[in-house]
């Protein structure tokens, strides 16, 4: 029986910003907003508020008007 503290075997879970299903966080695209700009985090390790978008067409297509509203919305 493994050690329930130990976290092999654990694979991060992240939700989609436009359909909302969760998915493996390494299948997923995240991104950062940083002075109002859009930041890819290829490497996902940029401290920020991440936010994760899957790589489905319908998902692409509808994450312009997400993000116009979200940059609007973050203060500065």
């Amino acid at each position: 029986m493994p050690n329930k503290s130990s976290k092999a075997g654990h694979i991060p879970m992240r939700s989609c910003v436009i359909c909302r299903q969760k998915k493996e966080q390494k299948s997923l695209l995240r991104f950062v907003i940083i002075n109002k700009e859009i930041v890819i985090d290829i490497n996902k390790k940029i401290s920020s508020r991440g936010y994760y978008l899957c790589d489905e067409n319908e998902c692409i297509g509808k994450s312009e008007k997400w993000l116009k509203k979200s940059i609007s919305r973050k203060k500065m």
